[in-house]
């Protein structure tokens, strides 16, 4: 089965979801695209994915185009923040789907703030693709 995870810079919650479905079922095909590619992923994505086993460090961020002439069996959207705008993927796909989290990266407040905010978007990514 191929997967494809789609938000806006492929640095946080697409990377998250892309690390949970491959750790969760090795035989996933799964990518993860961005219509504007950041340069990294973000590094506290990095860390708090780490602490349940996931090594998502290897991860880069890619630009949708690169996979418009692929057919995939799921392409899920995971943006859900007011100010951004979600990629419409207009491939060849059996199944789409829309799962929105909100974005910890643009949390604002002190560093615990913010982890926490990681924490919590991980946890409720973790939850919504196991189920």
């Amino acid at each position: 089965m191929k997967i494809l995870i789609l938000c806006t810079g492929n640095s946080c919650r697409s990377q998250m979801a892309h690390g949970f479905l491959q750790s969760f079922d090795k035989n996933l095909k799964v990518c993860s695209a961005g219509t504007e590619p950041a340069k990294q992923v973000n590094q506290t994505a990095v860390q708090v994915m780490k602490e349940l086993g996931v090594d998502i460090s290897h991860h880069k961020p890619k630009m949708l185009d690169q996979y418009i002439l692929e057919e995939w069996d799921y392409v899920i959207t995971v943006c859900d923040h007011a100010n951004e705008s979600c990629p419409l993927f207009m491939g060849k796909v059996k199944h789409r789907l829309h799962i929105g989290f909100e974005d910890p990266s643009h949390a604002q407040g002190s560093e615990e703030f913010i982890l926490s905010e990681f924490y919590r978007v991980r946890d409720e990514i973790k939850e919504r693709f196991l189920t």
